[in-house]
């Protein structure tokens, strides 16, 4: 009987040992995510990459920020982008409903940067063909910019709804 007990401890005391994997230790912590495309940031991903790297708080429309906007936007953007057409760009009429505010400003102010890095700008120059320049637009201007780009989305969006 003490040979059972002795040859049963010892059985125990092997498997274990065998059985006990090459020593390292198993975490029940999940593992990461993987990292976001380009190594950008969550907040990148969303709002893109450049000099906008906050959360704006945006108040009601500006009409008249929006006019300002709208004269700059002739300048500095026509030559490539319509709201309501596509021309070498795409058409802004509803930018704002498919990306973030900050996005908007991020690739206004950071193109190259912004089609570098960014997975959408790559996707919107493979599907255009052409590269958005940085067209020497000042921070002021583009808060303008997109003041107009604001003011043209909720004439669309109030006119829709007033289809309905």
């Amino acid at each position: 009987m003490k040979f059972l007990l002795v040859f049963s401890l010892a059985a125990v005391l092997f498997l274990n040992i065998g059985c006990g994997g090459d020593g390292e230790k198993v975490s029940a912590t999940p593992t990461k995510k993987p990292a976001n495309p380009n190594g950008l940031t969550d907040f990148e991903m969303t709002h893109g990459t450049g000099p906008i790297k906050a959360k704006l708080e945006l108040g009601p429309i500006d009409q008249l920020t929006a006019k300002k906007g709208e004269k700059v936007f002739e300048l500095k953007c026509y030559q490539c982008h319509r709201i309501d057409s596509r021309l070498v760009g795409p058409p802004l009429h509803d930018v704002l409903k498919r990306r973030q505010p900050e996005y908007v400003l991020n690739m206004i102010l950071n193109p190259e940067g912004m089609l570098k890095k960014h997975p959408e700008a790559k996707k919107m120059l493979a599907q255009y063909l052409t590269p958005m320049t940085f067209q020497n637009v000042s921070k002021d201007e583009a808060m303008m910019i997109l003041e107009y780009l604001r003011s043209e989305y909720d004439k669309e969006t109030r006119a829709a709804a007033a289809v309905k």
